[in-house]
């Protein structure tokens, strides 16, 4: 959102009310002017409110300026979008910000943070919860991403009643995808922001024991990595046990060059011992890696490269997406030897009978 903002613009929208169905407010004149006035009213409910938020409350209010008729007040939507992801942030910013976190309620975490739009981190997440509920693990798969652009949306077996309010504006569902747990959001307003994301702790389900929890960061990579104080992620957090991030990347020139721009915007997280870097590299869609893409890593990556994890492709994975199926037994062979060099699988890999148990 590149608006600019001139003094003509400065009778824009009045204070929205707090009932976004009353009251409605005219819109501005000017384009620039309803981008501004939207982007003032989220920041009403949040003053601190990343830019990442802004953008998004901005794009998801702007609509209901198109509609004639409509009975709900932009501004108000949109400062209740920035009220929201106020109140994830305080659940979890204490004085100690930067403090190290305690993950041991989560198992072994493994944040999924996706390198380039389109990677595959939601079939990777699923892959590994697949693995390790056929290998006998409880786990949690945890969908951080906004549900209207959720890999994980049909990743359910069994849609599940269980949910936690941690805010009037948020639900976490949790469902069952096989023996595995899957939570993931449901919002009233038009648009989960990455700040909207409730933080790590509001997600641990009642689970004894919970061997692992794999997590979708979604939210596209580069905005999820420039906070890990916040947000979507928080789940990158530097903690005791140490969060095993995965960086997910295509086989390709483009999804390289992104994955180095979103670890250079992760970097000065790590460097400050906020955040932890990814500990390995996943890359789907291929067994290795294509003649034309050698040397297109950068500096950061490329410590990565050496021990990357190839996922195969897989023709009805990549029409169908993640389905409530479990995942085909070649994609879970590709990522087994990495839960079982974490000691999370034992070497005698998954069982065969709780496969067929889910037909």
């Amino acid at each position: 959102m590149t608006a600019i903002w001139t003094p003509q613009d400065a009778d824009t929208a009045p204070e929205p009310a707090s009932d976004p169905r009353a009251a409605v407010t005219p819109c501005p004149a000017s384009v620039d002017g309803v981008h501004h006035a939207l982007g003032r009213a989220a920041r009403r409910g949040c003053a601190d409110l990343d830019v990442a938020d802004v953008e998004a409350a901005v794009n998801a209010t702007a609509v209901l300026c198109a509609q004639p008729r409509s009975d709900v007040d932009p501004a108000a939507v949109a400062e209740q979008i920035g009220a929201t992801a106020a109140a994830m942030a305080q659940l979890e910013l204490p004085a100690a910000a930067r403090g190290a976190v305690d993950w041991s309620g989560f198992g072994a975490l493994i944040p999924v943070l996706s390198g380039s739009p389109g990677a595959g981190g939601s079939v990777l997440a699923a892959a590994l919860a697949d693995a390790l509920q056929l290998g006998g693990r409880c786990a949690l798969l945890v969908d951080a991403a906004d549900p209207s652009r959720s890999g994980l949306a049909v990743a359910a077996s069994s849609e599940g009643p269980w949910v936690h309010q941690p805010h009037a504006q948020l639900v976490i569902r949790y469902s069952w995808r096989g023996y595995a747990l899957l939570a993931r959001l449901e919002s009233s307003l038009p648009t989960i922001t990455p700040g909207m994301v409730p933080p790590p702790p509001a997600w641990l389900p009642e689970l004894d024991p919970l061997h692992a929890t794999i997590v979708d960061i979604g939210h596209d990579g580069w905005r999820a990595a420039a906070n890990p104080l916040a947000g979507a992620g928080g789940w990158l957090r530097r903690g005791t046990p140490a969060p095993r991030p995965l960086l997910v990347v295509r086989p390709t020139r483009p999804s390289l060059r992104h994955a180095e721009q979103v670890l250079a915007r992760l970097e000065p997280w790590i460097t400050a011992g906020a955040a932890v870097p990814p500990y390995q590299l996943a890359v789907m869609g291929a067994k290795r890696w294509p003649p034309q893409v050698v040397g297109a890593a950068g500096r950061r990556l490329d410590a990565l490269l050496d021990e990357a994890v190839f996922v195969p492709h897989d023709a009805e994975v990549e029409v169908g997406g993640v389905t409530a199926e479990l995942l085909p037994d070649k994609v879970l062979d590709a990522v087994s030897p990495l839960l079982q060099d974490w000691g999370l699988l034992s070497p005698t890999g998954r069982s065969r009978s709780r496969r067929e148990g889910r037909r």
